[in-house]
């Protein structure tokens, strides 16, 4: 009998959460992520039939794995091209515990960040390793990585495709590096880890604005990082700016789900450990930089200025202007112009942002980038120009695939109709 579509629905739910830990056991088996993917997938596939005739098992994560570590033994056993690892592997799996969740939050299950390791090798090239970490550990779709990226979806499909023919060629191992070669892959890890907390932190796709699952596990592999490479300053700045970032979730999100503007927050929900914890790291790579400071040292310094912030009014966006002109000169980018646009209207008024956003319209690289025209929709309605906002504010729906956010984004619209 064919699953009702709400029980689907609910499983492939708990395989997207639950899909990077499932992929990263394996993976450790087959040495193999491409042939761990499909494994994972057939776990689904086992749930999919299983679970609506006899109930949602109380640890849908360790169901999945088990099942899916299950077909790779058997895969080990069966393959000739696996016999060598079957003799040094196929005892211990045989006695090896089920698996269990790890039992304390920062108690990060290493398998995790093998997997992160072993696909920003620098085998492959810097688009390659971030779609195929996205896939892989964030769990997002095809068309959802396309999408972040404002490329076309068949052309992030042959990115994952060739990643995983390139990784099984090479042999590549599944390990955490040490010495210079861990420090060569730093930039793609950190990287990778910040995309996977940005799509937690504002999905790209689907219905839910917040993925909790995914900014907790980038975080843990952030702080594990940090307790590895105590002497790598850019570590420690990423993890500050993952825990400002994480402090303020709570309050990001109304009681219905929908998205809560900055300015909007309820400060008083703001997790004050986590911004303990995010002046901590970020004095951790004051402490150990020798040089000016990194890409993530000068975002951790922006988060920090919200977070000592107690009313939105109270904000220091002079020094926040200031932190994101060195950041643009160190990483230039479109988009971190266009945050530097927003600082520069709430320091000298919204004519000045206007006059960068409209310098940004003809980058390619924001053409489909739903946030331009939504920061313009906002400067122009700060302007009392509402009817020009208000078409700001629907192309920018129009350009979303989060169905939170355009319900927003046409809220806004509505206002500035009325």
């Amino acid at each position: 009998m064919e699953p009702q579509p709400t029980a689907a629905h609910a499983i492939e739910t708990v395989f997207r959460l639950e899909s990077p830990r499932v992929v990263a056991g394996v993976a450790r088996i087959v040495r193999d992520v491409g042939i761990a993917e499909e494994l994972a997938q057939d776990a689904l596939v086992a749930a999919l039939e299983k679970w609506p005739r006899d109930g949602v098992p109380d640890n849908p994560g360790a169901w999945l794995m088990a099942t899916a570590r299950h077909r790779a033994v058997d895969l080990v056993r069966r393959r000739e091209t696996y016999a060598r690892k079957l003799a040094e592997i196929g005892r211990d799996l045989e006695t090896t515990a089920p698996f269990e969740e790890p039992a304390d939050p920062d108690d990060i299950d290493d398998d995790l960040l093998r997997l992160v390791f072993t696909t920003c090798h620098p085998v492959l090239s810097p688009d390659a390793r971030t779609a195929l970490t996205l896939r892989l550990l964030g769990g997002l779709t095809t068309a959802e990585i396309a999408r972040a990226h404002l490329v076309p979806e068949p052309t992030i499909a042959q990115r994952i495709v060739r990643a995983k023919r390139t990784l099984a060629t090479k042999n590549i191992a599944f390990e955490v590096p040490y010495g210079p070669d861990r420090g060569a892959r730093l930039g793609s890890v950190l990287d990778v880890i910040y995309l996977i907390f940005n799509e937690g932190y504002a999905a790209s796709a689907g219905d839910d604005w917040l993925r909790p699952g995914l900014c907790e596990d980038a975080l843990r592999l952030a702080r594990v990082l940090s307790s590895l490479m105590p002497k790598e300053p850019e570590v420690h700045a990423l993890t500050s700016l993952l825990e400002f970032q994480a402090s303020r979730a709570a309050a990001r999100t109304g009681p219905d789900g929908a998205p809560v503007l900055l300015k909007d927050q309820n400060r008083r929900r703001w997790n004050r450990m986590l911004i303990a914890r995010g002046i901590r790291a970020l004095g951790r790579a004051d402490a150990t930089s020798t040089g000016a400071p990194g890409p993530y040292a000068l975002q951790a310094a922006i988060a920090a200025c919200h977070a000592h912030a107690y009313t939105y009014e109270e904000t220091d966006w002079r020094t926040i202007v200031t932190l994101y002109g060195l950041l643009a000169a160190r990483s230039p980018s479109p988009v971190v112009e266009l945050n530097r646009a927003v600082a520069v209207s709430m320091a000298d008024g919204p004519a000045e942002g206007l006059k960068l956003v409209d310098a940004l319209a003809a980058e390619p690289a924001l053409r489909d980038y739903h946030l331009l025209p939504s920061v313009r929709g906002d400067l122009l309605a700060r302007l009392g120009r509402t009817a020009e906002a208000r078409e700001e504010f629907v192309r920018a729906a129009g350009q979303t695939g989060n169905e939170r956010e355009r319900a927003l984004l046409l809220s806004r619209a509505a206002e500035c109709a009325s």
